[in-house]
């Protein structure tokens, strides 16, 4: 008897669910309509004779200080008058950059194996989103820790799990290498 009754409400709340935009006040877009043509005027350029002006001027008050009329002239440089000089800055000298790279320092290293896998994470016992150099014969990879391994239950002990190409690329072995020795930089 209580299941039913429980049933009953759950089926209860989702009917007022579904049926709940009708009550709250949807409904559908407004249609388009098409611009009234009073909305438009007739506009006369200097151009063409064809149409009367009907823009009326603007109001004084909304006026810029700085605003030109019809009175306003520029002011021409004489024919003859002479031209100032520019004024050149002098040349500056720039440090060329160099070509050489440094590293910050680790906060510390770890010596011993990786192993690899294919799920395509770097793992290590280390907080997600370390930053890690992995070093060994093959050459140095920098990655970001994103999954939580190898298992220290595993011997010999491996310190990170890599993916594949990645193991690869740092053993610098055949492909049938299980293990391989690796430094860690952690940052």
């Amino acid at each position: 008897m209580r299941l039913k009754f429980v049933a009953c409400a759950v089926l209860s709340a989702a009917l007022a669910l579904v049926a709940a935009p009708g009550i709250v006040g949807s409904r559908t877009p407004s249609p388009v309509r098409a611009i009234e043509a009073a909305a438009f005027q007739p506009l006369q350029s200097e151009v063409s004779d064809v149409t009367t002006s009907v823009v009326t001027a603007a109001d004084p008050a909304l006026r810029s200080a700085n605003s030109l009329d019809a009175s306003a002239r520029f002011a021409e440089p004489a024919a003859g008058a002479a031209v100032q000089p520019r004024v050149q800055a002098a040349a500056r000298s720039q440090p060329v950059p160099g070509s050489s790279a440094t590293i910050k320092p680790p906060k510390y290293t770890l010596h011993g194996l990786a192993s690899f896998y294919t799920n395509g994470t770097t793992a290590m016992r280390l907080p997600a989103g370390t930053i890690i150099r992995v070093c060994g014969a093959g050459g140095c990879l920098d990655r970001v820790v994103n999954d939580y391994g190898p298992s220290a239950a595993f011997k010999p002990v491996r310190i990170i799990d890599m993916y594949r190409p990645d193991f690869f690329a740092v053993c610098g072995c055949a492909s049938s290498a299980g293990v391989a020795q690796v430094v860690v930089s952690i940052y």
